[in-house]
């Protein structure tokens, strides 16, 4: 790990955070490696994994390989992240199962408050930025409102799961579990965890890896090269990203199509909105990004 850092404990922790994110349809690990600030770190960290790096492993120059995909750093996070998906898939479906509307205040909150954070840190807004700022917001729109599809229940099912949500996973704002559940395979995903089922899972993890080094490096430059309108691109997939965790909402209609409601909506056609403990946690999930943007200092810049 790079000298400085902010040690063990801290970056396992944001692994964490990423893991128990990404658990969740509608809240992206990606949200959670941009408020805790090592969004650019993990993509350079990522983005290390070419052409060069396999040389050096290939010439028995492990420890030089190591510190060019910055290896300590991911491998920390990493832990972080298996331990939080592992030991909170299960508390997550029953908490999705059973307190719905107060599980998606609280992600309400903490996207909302994620989303006017990286608002903030926008420098300047050109026409370039601002145009960004709302094709994201159109593109997550439609994302959060596109129909449920079906895949098949083959293995190379799950590897095409896998290369699609972890694109997601790692863009803030999109869920890379939403477009799990988007595809149909959520259920399929999540229960090969719970029971530790070997084969889907290595097919998901080959996709997965095979998409994060596509997608990663196109991140990387893009934020390397366009720093401001990207940051207001994902600005936006934050704010379009609140219709997908918004909590008063009708589940999948017979088109696959989600129905939102207000909170008095929810109350006439479903039953009690639990208005005050919803806003509580909204709250709370506000609270909580401004004490890990003043705990970690923040966003990249």
């Amino acid at each position: 790990m790079k000298d400085g850092d902010s040690l063990f404990p801290g970056i396992f922790l944001r692994g964490m955070l990423m893991g128990a994110a990404d658990i969740v349809p509608g809240v992206s690990g990606g949200t959670m490696a941009f408020i805790t600030g090592i969004y650019s770190r993990l993509l350079g960290a990522i983005s290390g994994f070419d052409i060069a790096a396999l040389k050096l492993v290939l010439n028995g120059r492990w420890r030089e390989a190591w510190t060019k995909v910055d290896g300590g750093f991911l491998l920390v996070l990493g832990l972080g992240i298996a331990l939080s998906v592992f030991s909170l898939a299960r508390l997550i479906t029953h908490l999705l199962a059973t307190e719905p509307l107060l599980l998606w205040s609280f992600f309400f909150g903490l996207i909302l408050a994620s989303a006017l954070t990286l608002l903030r840190h926008v420098q300047r807004w050109t026409p370039g930025a601002v145009g960004g700022l709302v094709l994201a917001v159109l593109i997550a729109t439609a994302i959060g409102m596109a129909p449920v599809l079906s895949l098949p229940p083959h293995e190379l099912s799950f590897f095409f799961a896998g290369f699609i949500a972890i694109c997601a996973m790692i863009l803030p704002g999109i869920s890379g579990s939403f477009i799990l559940v988007l595809l149909g395979m959520y259920p399929r995903v999540l229960a090969a965890i719970e029971s530790f089922s070997l084969l889907p899972l290595i097919f998901f993890a080959l996709g997965a890896g095979s998409g994060l080094l596509v997608f990663s490096r196109l991140l990387h430059w893009l934020l390397g090269r366009y720093h401001g309108q990207t940051l207001a691109f994902l600005t936006g997939f934050l704010f379009g990203s609140l219709l997908v965790v918004w909590p008063w909402k009708l589940p999948a209609a017979m088109d696959g199509r989600t129905q939102v409601l207000s909170p008095q909506g929810y109350g006439e056609l479903v039953g009690d909105p639990q208005w005050l403990p919803c806003m509580t946690l909204m709250l709370l999930g506000f609270v909580a990004v401004w004490l890990l943007e003043t705990r970690w200092g923040g966003l990249e810049r």
